[in-house]
């Protein structure tokens, strides 16, 4: 067993299973409310600010859980523990732009994903109303894009997924891929899809470099907060289209962006800090 306070654990397809099974359990434990509201009161909780909250956040729970207690636990003997330090001035300076160069390349990828014809169109339809139904109550929208998502997902994500498969002995640019991908597929639309990859592909660049779940959590968020403040004031999240960019300004923007600063992160300052 290691001396270090953080567990080594590792993951694959057996935590895996767990952690659906987890998030599966927790997810129909918080529907119970729901239901019995909807049978003996008449009453639709899915109305309700804070049950939405409540169901949006019971799945990602249920699956830390599980695999803090089913895996975590009986793998190390320790309980589920992250490093959450903090880092120096010029990191932040670092990770923050980069972050927002990417977010303008996700945004050209993004505009070229079809959003009209026999499949794409009914997808694109359904996915515009879950967001209409998602921003319509702008202090919800918040708790849950910029509070509890970030720091739930990154520590599945991130936290688990990834570190697991490079504790297991993956080669890291794998885990990083991995981790971005399945992050991207749980968002369950194809525009989500290449945004939420890029982002995920960001951040774990930032976690292994750093060893510190914080710093992506925090980059989590801003991405999220600018997304919000977008839809909020301008009802778009679209830079091209609030701005009147045309689309190859955005993708020079944001290669130029993204590359500088990913190349100063990653070279040049060579930013570690120890996994304890």
């Amino acid at each position: 067993m290691s001396n270090s306070p953080l567990p080594k654990y590792t993951f694959g397809w057996s935590p895996a299973l767990i952690m659906f099974a987890g998030m599966m359990i927790a997810s129909l434990v918080a529907a119970i409310p729901a239901i019995v509201a909807l049978l003996g009161f008449k009453t639709n909780l899915r109305t309700s600010d804070f049950y939405m909250i409540l169901l949006n956040a019971s799945g990602l729970i249920g699956a830390i859980l599980a695999f803090d207690y089913l895996v975590c636990r009986p793998q190390t003997g320790k309980p589920l523990n992250f490093n959450m330090s903090t880092a120096n001035v010029t990191t932040y300076f670092l990770i923050f732009p980069m972050m927002f160069g990417m977010m303008l390349i996700a945004e050209v990828l993004t505009s070229h994903i079809p959003i009209t014809g026999p499949i794409f169109g009914k997808l694109y339809d359904s996915f515009n109303e879950m967001m209409k139904m998602m921003t319509k109550d702008t202090p919800t929208l918040l708790v849950v894009a910029v509070g509890f998502a970030p720091v739930l997902e990154e520590i599945i994500f991130r936290g688990i997924i990834m570190k697991g498969l490079i504790n297991k002995g993956w080669n890291p640019w794998k885990a990083i891929a991995l981790s971005s991908i399945i992050f991207g597929l749980i968002h369950g639309n194809p525009w989500q899809f290449i945004g939420a990859g890029c982002l995920g592909f960001v951040l774990g660049v930032v976690y292994y470099r750093t060893k510190s779940l914080l710093l992506s959590m925090l980059l989590h968020a801003f991405n999220n907060l600018l997304a919000c403040l977008f839809s909020i004031f301008y009802k778009t999240e679209n830079f091209s289209e609030q701005f009147g960019w045309p689309e190859w300004a955005v993708l020079l923007a944001g290669v130029t962006i993204f590359g500088t600063f990913y190349y100063l992160f990653t070279k040049k300052y060579r930013v570690h800090f120890s996994d304890k």
